[in-house]
């Protein structure tokens, strides 16, 4: 039977870095992603962890598509989360990004998940997905993205990157960025492609990014 937790807040929020005294450094296959294909923030991450080629430094576990604890938690999650913090008593929920060193959570947070995957496991094949300098621009982006949820915002959001899309074939410019991954995660989960035929630049860019294969692979893992 389907569950429909509450959303925490994030309960882990550690970051990935480029220097050792950080405690988390980027070392290949030190850390892995517990991903569920039903969750919205998992669905995101999914799509930036393959643009960037990830899977040979970064493994996914996946994990079941519904929930298995009656507080909308994964049970498999659970030992995670009470190695990480004393007297654990809230939902072990995805997405989670772990550390196989230490056998503990580095962060639940997703926005902050895609940022250090982009930033500390960069290659010459993969995109800039957070190019600098864009970062109050990505930033706005992703406000825009959380308003989908609102139908009485809606609309004005779908106006406002109808007209980034006009301009250009990208929401920051003429390169694929984090923001492009936002806007289409926020419009395939909440099905509101179908809503956004009004706005043929944007239905035209969420169908260009459907047909990429970091995209396209993870429709398939979405809730029927």
């Amino acid at each position: 039977m389907s569950v429909t937790p509450l959303t925490p807040a994030p309960a882990f929020r550690g970051r990935l870095g480029r220097d050792p005294r950080s405690g988390h450094y980027a070392v290949p296959r030190r850390y892995r992603l517990h991903l569920s294909p039903g969750d919205d923030d998992c669905l995101g991450i999914a799509v930036v962890h393959s643009l960037l080629g990830l899977d040979q430094i970064c493994p996914v576990t996946v994990l079941d598509r519904e929930p298995d604890c009656a507080d909308g938690g994964h049970s498999v999650l659970r030992p995670l989360y009470e190695a990480s913090a004393h007297h654990y008593r809230g939902p072990a929920v995805a997405p989670v990004l772990s550390d196989g060193w230490s056998g503990r959570i580095v962060s639940t947070h997703a926005r902050d998940i895609k940022r250090d995957l982009a930033r500390s496991f960069t290659s010459a094949a993969g995109p800039v997905l957070y190019p600098r300098g864009t970062e109050g621009e990505t930033a706005a982006v992703e406000e825009l993205c959380a308003r989908t949820a609102d139908p009485q915002a809606l609309p004005g959001v779908l106006d406002a990157l109808e007209r980034r899309l006009t301009a250009h074939p990208y929401l920051l410019g003429d390169r694929l960025t984090a923001a492009d991954v936002e806007v289409w995660v926020a419009l395939v989960r909440r099905d509101t492609p179908r809503r956004a035929a009004g706005h043929p630049a944007l239905w035209s860019h969420v169908r260009r990014l459907s047909a990429h294969p970091a995209f396209g692979r993870h429709l398939a893992e979405r809730p029927s």
